[in-house]
């Protein structure tokens, strides 16, 4: 299959020349198209058909296995699983979060443990059932990125190749086997990160098919409405209903798309094109991201506002008996807001300590890995065959081979959107920037943290790497020789990353292993 490659290290593609200079001819156009500025919004995806999905989903077919794959292994509740499979079985029997039948003070707001609640409906209240959907949703997150890549690189091979490097990452591995929120908020993240990439490709043709064959006078027009931006919107709102550090992506998210809106009023020949952003797009993007975003947020919590005070926490706080029922409404929304003021002063005081926390200054050197489950057993107990005794453990934990290397390619794709102004890098480097950053602030006020919150990075983290893998490649027109040492270098770190995958399997998995084993695969101290 010949799959084309970006140009990332010649000159500004059409899909950079918008930053780089609105006037210059694109070093290529699609057959049959008229060269212009209309064509440079929106460069031509790959011409591959049926390889354009088909590659992707035999991708996401592996991710599939790997996670499904003795799902229900260790049949006990790991880690927080103590906590959200059972609130999620509350929600699915109560429609809130009940503890010993009376409403339950919780930290999140209620949607992943909705989609927990999926599982435990379809499966029943086991092990199997509380993490089915959690399988399914870090399933589909390679599909969702390996898509994601093929539009952001415009190649179906890059695409691939950012799945796949997804599906044998340790983290999102075993946050996808886990009942815990964060891998829902990963998805929700990654999907309006998708919803705005595809928003922009089609906006950007619906300006150039506005405006052909002419230079645009004064804001440029009007596109209407934009579905995929409202799309982005919902998911922003669902990412935010699943944990509240959904809106650091918000807010990065909506400044991205307007930077977007911006660039392209500028390609087009607009005069003013921030003044123009602002008066076309801005108040729309408010009003699908902010505003959609705060409803789906608020819908989230409709069990409790249908629920009571005896079964709900806080509802009842502003209730008078004899209310006319307009008072009542506004006393229980009141008490709505209470509540949303009492978790976030919940989480803005969280320093109690934990064994397993750590500081976002070593999250990418994994310094601090989390222990979800731990087992040891002895000589002849539950099947170990070693003298010195045995353990299971799941271990979370990235694929040091992608973290590390993570490192080297952000600053590579930091140099590329500082030398070469490519959007892509910088898109890349904000959403990455999104999902640690705030942490790093929270660290200063001594806030408990775990590795596992920087999972919403990760696929941030892949497409880093991804684009370092286009540079590395060459451009399409570069000499043969070029082009196989490039393809040797990028298949030789990937074979690398696999055999790590398969390396750290059995600690990500609880597998038997002597105990001797196990010491070998914890590389460092902190790890243990």
């Amino acid at each position: 299959m010949s799959v084309p490659i970006p140009a990332l290290d010649a000159a500004p593609g059409p899909a950079e020349v918008e930053e780089a200079d609105a006037t210059a001819e694109p070093p290529f156009e699609p057959e049959g198209s008229a060269s212009g500025w209309p064509h440079r919004l929106s460069p031509p995806m790959p011409a591959d058909g049926l390889w354009g999905w088909l590659g992707p989903l035999l991708v996401t077919l592996l991710a599939g296995v790997l996670r499904f794959s003795r799902l229900s292994v260790p049949k006990t509740r790991i880690f927080d699983e103590t906590y959200y499979a059972k609130d999620a079985w509350s929600l699915l029997h109560h429609g809130v979060e009940v503890d010993k039948g009376v409403g339950e003070f919780v930290a999140h707001p209620p949607l992943g443990k909705w989609a927990i609640a999926l599982g435990e409906a379809a499966f029943g209240n086991n092990s199997f059932g509380w993490r089915f959907s959690a399988a399914v949703a870090g399933t589909l997150a390679v599909l969702m990125l390996a898509r994601i890549a093929r539009r952001l690189f415009r190649s179906t091979l890059l695409g691939c190749l950012a799945g796949l490097l997804l599906a044998v990452e340790g983290l999102a591995f075993v946050q996808s086997r886990t009942s815990m929120l964060d891998i829902f908020l990963m998805v929700w993240v990654l999907a309006a990160f998708g919803c705005l990439l595809l928003d922009r490709d089609a906006s950007r043709i619906r300006l150039g098919q506005l405006g052909a064959g002419e230079r645009p006078c004064g804001r440029g027009p009007r596109l209407g409405v934009r579905w995929w931006r409202l799309g982005a919107g919902v998911c922003l709102g669902a990412a935010c209903a699943t944990k509240w550090s959904g809106l650091y992506f918000l807010v990065a998210f909506a400044a991205m798309a307007l930077w977007w809106d911006i660039s392209a009023r500028r390609a087009m020949g607009v005069r003013r094109p921030l003044r123009a952003a602002l008066v076309r797009d801005a108040p729309a993007l408010f009003a699908s991201v902010a505003l959609l975003a705060a409803a789906v947020y608020t819908a989230s919590w409709t069990g409790w506002f249908l629920g009571n005070g005896h079964n709900a926490y806080g509802h009842d706080t502003y209730v008078r008996v004899g209310q006319p029922t307009l008072q009542h409404t506004v006393a229980v929304v009141h008490g709505w807001v209470r509540y949303q003021v009492d978790v976030w002063r919940f989480h803005d005081t969280l320093t109690a300590h934990h064994p397993y926390q750590s500081h976002p200054i070593g999250w990418l050197l994994l310094a601090r890995p989390v222990s979800y489950y731990y087992v040891g057993s002895k000589l002849g107990v539950g099947g170990c065959a070693a003298a010195g005794g045995c353990t299971r453990e799941i271990l979370a934990i990235g694929t040091p081979l992608i973290w590390w290397s993570s490192i080297a390619a952000l600053l590579a794709t930091a140099w590329t959107w500082i030398s070469r102004r490519d959007w892509r890098a910088g898109a890349i480097l904000l959403a990455t920037a999104a999902g640690i950053v705030p942490w790093a602030y929270y660290d200063l006020q001594r806030r408990t943290e775990f590795l596992f919150y920087a999972l919403p990075s990760v696929p941030f983290l892949i497409l880093a790497l991804t684009l370092c893998a286009g540079l590395v490649l060459g451009p399409r027109d570069a000499r043969q020789g070029r082009r196989t040492l490039g393809a040797v270098f990028v298949g030789g770190y990937l074979v690398a990353v696999l055999v790590n995958f398969w390396y750290c399997f059995p600690i990500l998995t609880a597998q038997l292993l002597p105990y001797a084993q196990w010491r070998h695969l914890m590389w460092f101290g902190s790890w243990i």
